[in-house]
Order: structure tokens, then sequence, then C-alpha cells
């Protein structure tokens, strides 16, 4: 086969698989389902623990390994969210979970309130200013 080939081939597969924005939005569209899976009384105690625990990891600002370790900070990520999502699919009943991804993909698309998203950046901010206004009186005694 010659290269010309080899490389629309190659062109023509990578068109054909999805990218990483959608990949992006099914792994936090699945992560919210297991949240509200996980909270879910159908299903067994053991897969609920499990199921926050990987909701807690996903949302959660702390990792196992940091992110600004260059290649393996995101790669972990990027490795044990979908595979704790996927081991809580096997232990989870179909229909609960579907019923719960369809709300977690309805939750996706709500408005976002940007106002109170600068409400909070400005009391953020308002702390840090006040934070260091007592941190630079404090420098004279």
């Amino acid at each position: 086969m010659p290269a010309s080939c080899r490389w629309m081939m190659l062109r023509c597969s990578l068109a054909a698989m999805p990218s990483l924005k959608t990949i992006a939005h099914n792994i936090r569209i699945d992560a919210h389902a297991t949240w509200l899976s996980a909270r879910d009384p159908a299903v067994p105690f053991p897969a609920r623990v499990f199921g926050l625990v990987i909701a807690a990891y996903a949302l959660s600002p702390i990792d196992l390994i940091p992110d600004f370790i260059p290649v393996l900070g995101l790669v972990d990520d990027a490795i044990l969210i979908p595979l704790g999502i996927w081991l809580f699919l096997k232990m989870v009943p179909d229909d609960v979970f579907a019923q719960h991804r369809a709300e977690a993909e309805a939750a996706s698309h709500r408005p976002v309130s940007r106002i109170a998203a600068l409400v909070i950046a400005a009391i953020w901010i308002g702390a840090m200013i006040w934070l260091g206004s007592l941190l630079w009186a404090m420098r004279f005694y």
C-alpha cells in the first residue's frame, strides 16, 4: 500500500475518534452520575461506599499524584477516575445508572451563574487583601 493511502487511512481513523472535549464531557457526566447513583438506596451498600469514594476523588483537589508533576499528575486522573467509574458500573444495576446518567446529562445543560462566580471570586480576593494588610501591619512588630 502506498504511503499516501496509509496517511489517508490514519487521517480518516483519527477523524472518527471522539474529540478530547467529548471524552472529558462524558467523564464529567459519568462522575456526576456516579455521585447520584451512590446516594440511591437501590444500590447495594458496598457499591454506594465505592461510588462515594470515586466521586469524592473526582471532585477533590487532592490527588494521589499531584498535578504539578509533569506527566504523571494528569495521567493518574485520566486513568483512575474512568477505571473507578468502570468498576462502579459493574456493581450497580444498569437501569439505575442509566437513570442517573440521564439526570447528570440534564444537569450539565443548566445555565451557569457567572454573577455568583464573580461574587465568590470577589470574596476570595477581598479575603486575600485583608489577610495581606494584616500581615503587612504585623511586619513592624
